[in-house]
């Protein structure tokens, strides 16, 4: 059992999840959030602290820019856009066991105070801005380092924000790079 609580935009989000792992939910109900649903959240952040795991839509970036100003230290997990796209719907429910583990694998804490270890320099030398694959290249990259799928300037500052090491990123970047040559 996840010892924090997933929070999650709806309730077959939460059937999806139970299919992959045995973890406590709690549901926004989309973007409306009551009052009650915000005070459940609040108390589940304080005693077990959360993961915040929404759809890869811009409705689920949404929610997720307000929960975390609002819960700082809580947790992020993403499950990659196309693992959690079927039947023409995008949603954390569309994503298959294995996708929704590996997102769980790979969570994140978000750092207000975030390092410069990236510029906007290191995605244009990688690829990941500025050409015409770049949009795929960070797909996959935000991936393979559990930061999810970004534009160029949200996913630098996910890279920042998240705690992403240089370490981390070369070595995914070569991971990739392989992979492509393969």
């Amino acid at each position: 059992m996840i010892k924090e609580v997933l929070v999650v935009e709806g309730k077959m989000d939460v059937v999806a999840i139970r299919k992959a792992v045995e973890a406590d939910c709690i549901i926004t109900g989309g973007f409306s959030l009551k009052p009650g649903t915000l005070a459940n959240i609040g108390q589940a952040y304080r005693k077990r602290g959360i993961i915040i795991l929404t759809d890869p839509d811009p409705a689920g970036e949404r929610i997720r820019r307000f929960l975390a100003k609002r819960f700082p230290e809580a947790k992020h997990a993403f499950v990659p856009k196309e693992d959690a796209t079927a039947n023409d719907d995008i949603g954390i429910e569309q994503a298959k066991p294995p996708a929704i583990r590996a997102a769980l694998e790979k969570v994140r804490t978000m750092d207000w105070e975030p390092k410069e270890t990236f510029t906007s320099a290191d995605l244009m030398a990688n690829g990941l801005s500025g050409s015409p694959d770049s949009s795929a290249r960070r797909a996959r990259l935000g991936a393979a380092l559990g930061v999810g799928f970004a534009n160029a300037k949200t996913f630098l500052l996910r890279l920042n924000h998240y705690g992403v090491s240089r370490e981390e990123f070369e070595k995914a970047l070569e991971e990739l790079d392989k992979g492509a040559g393969e």
